[in-house]
């Protein structure tokens, strides 16, 4: 957390929190949402300023509750969540990136949805796949020590128990892929997707 923002808390350590105004989309864009996206439930305008993406992402993480916040100055302005608390990419040198810059590296265990979505998961970073990079994902899975044909995976996806066992290989290791419900990830995790302010106190 930035030096100034610490400052800031400590100097206003009573401002109300902010709800509903900043969320993280599901391919890990920043998104502005004024009183119409919210009120039309809408996803709001992409933040492109690199200089304040790189101040919210320095200073994103959650409370003890399971909210995810960006802590702005002494304001905790709280994010509704599309997806998971993190975005990855895949990445040439570093396997996958966060969306926030950070690699993620020594992944402990991997999920895919019943559509076909992978998370990742290494301490408390729990991160979706951006779906434009799953084509990379998928020719990195094994199955039988070979790598998974699409009539296998959609065959895997399609079964109720993991039966034939699909892994993903990741920096010289097979990572064992597990099933999850999209319903399920957030109470899975432990995350609250849209943080309300009835709920803040």
């Amino acid at each position: 957390m930035d030096d100034i923002v610490k400052q800031a808390m400590a100097k206003w350590p009573n401002v109300p929190h902010c709800f509903g105004w900043l969320a993280l989309d599901a391919r890990g864009g920043w998104r502005m949402r004024d009183d119409r996206a919210q009120a039309q439930k809408l996803p709001g305008d992409k933040i492109a300023n690199a200089a304040l993406l790189g101040f919210i992402n320095r200073n994103y993480t959650v409370d003890e509750h399971g909210r995810w916040y960006f802590q702005n100055g002494p304001q905790r302005v709280y994010v509704n969540l599309e997806a998971t608390p993190y975005i990855a990419r895949t990445d040439p040198a570093e396997g996958f990136v966060l969306h926030t810059g950070e690699p993620l590296r020594d992944i402990e265990e991997a999920w895919m949805t019943e559509a076909g979505r992978l998370l990742l998961k290494n301490g408390k970073y729990v991160a979706l796949v951006d779906d434009r990079d799953m084509a990379q994902c998928v020719a990195a899975m094994r199955m039988g020590g070979q790598p998974v044909t699409d009539e296998q995976l959609l065959g895997w996806l399609g079964q109720e128990q993991d039966g034939a066992g699909l892994s993903l290989s990741n920096a010289g290791r097979e990572i064992a892929v597990r099933r999850i419900r999209s319903q399920d990830i957030a109470s899975t995790f432990g995350f609250v997707m849209a943080p309300q302010a009835d709920a803040a106190k």
